[in-house]
């Protein structure tokens, strides 16, 4: 079985096209091909409350490239949603409905809490040992969703307004992070050993660049050091000297300041990095709502 997952996000839209072999005790989730194209609706959401007309036909083109790429490879089910900037944006209705006209694909619009519960959804620390309680971060261009639990007990999931994006347009407040901060020392104090799960395209640009094998954690001072000295370049420095694209330079900065605020917070000294996101939990929901059809039917 063939699925597909389109998260368009406040910074850039990803397709993923997963095969699933579900013919042992526990599905395989094969990936067969993932393109991200970085539409940067945030720039325009957070400043003007609107998606501009110039970024509505990308997001057009894009769906439409996607489109065909869902076709080329046969697949069986499709699920695509759309997070903060999407969440926002005073006219993303007319958008969800001229893609729906112009390519067929349903977009839905998550909530934090479900975006959050959809990063959970890859249940990476079901593998880990019980000895320690696990708080997922994904950070966003518009926001960010914390998903916490202990003993394999869902304690919390949260979303807050606090995204890379929104960090360089100056759209986050003081108490916006006073905020978080609260919530995330009152809710994980009870919690000793709590490991960070990092994921987001930044978090997985900085495990490429320290060269840590797979499955190796990266340390809290670690992220630090390279916040420090990502800051001490400007953003054309940055994307000649660490051969980054223009938006993962420009938001790398902030994100490394949201992973390092919330683990200070928790007291969480590492974090491991296993390359899922919010497609994979796409991925991961859509299959269990096709098994469970598939189930019913029997």
């Amino acid at each position: 079985m063939k699925l597909a997952a389109i998260d368009i996000g406040s910074n850039a839209a990803r397709l993923l096209i997963s095969e699933v072999d579900a013919t042992g005790a526990k599905p395989e989730f094969n990936k067969l091909n993932l393109v991200r194209v970085p539409l940067r609706l945030g720039f325009d959401v957070f400043e003007k409350k609107e998606i501009s007309q110039e970024k509505a036909d990308m997001i057009i083109s894009t769906i439409k490239a996607y489109r065909h790429l869902i076709d080329a490879y046969h697949v069986d089910h499709l699920k695509a949603a759309a997070t903060s900037a999407m969440r926002d944006a005073s006219n993303s209705k007319d958008i969800i409905e001229r893609v729906k006209k112009e390519t067929g694909i349903q977009i839905e619009i998550i909530s934090g809490g479900d975006e959050a519960s959809l990063i959970y959804e890859n249940h990476i620390a079901e593998n880990m040992d019980k000895d320690h309680a696990y708080l997922y971060i994904d950070v966003g261009g518009g926001s960010t969703e914390l998903t916490f639990f202990a003993q394999t007990k869902l304690i919390f999931k949260e979303s807050f307004n606090i995204g890379t994006i929104r960090i360089l347009k100056n759209q986050v407040s003081e108490k916006a992070w006073e905020d978080m901060k609260d919530y995330i020392k009152k809710e994980t104090k009870q919690h000793n050993n709590i490991i960070a799960i990092g994921s987001g395209g930044n978090i997985n640009k900085v495990f490429s660049m320290s060269k840590k094998k797979d499955g190796k954690p990266l340390p809290l001072e670690l992220l630090k050091d390279y916040h420090k000295e990502l800051s001490s370049f400007p953003l054309a420095e940055r994307i000649k000297v660490y051969n980054m694209r223009e938006d993962r330079a420009d938001v790398i900065v902030p994100a490394l300041l949201i992973y390092i605020n919330v683990m200070r917070w928790a007291n969480a000294e590492e974090i491991f990095v296993p390359k899922i996101g919010l497609a994979d939990g796409l991925i991961q929901h859509l299959y269990n709502d096709v098994a469970t059809v598939a189930v019913a039917k029997q």
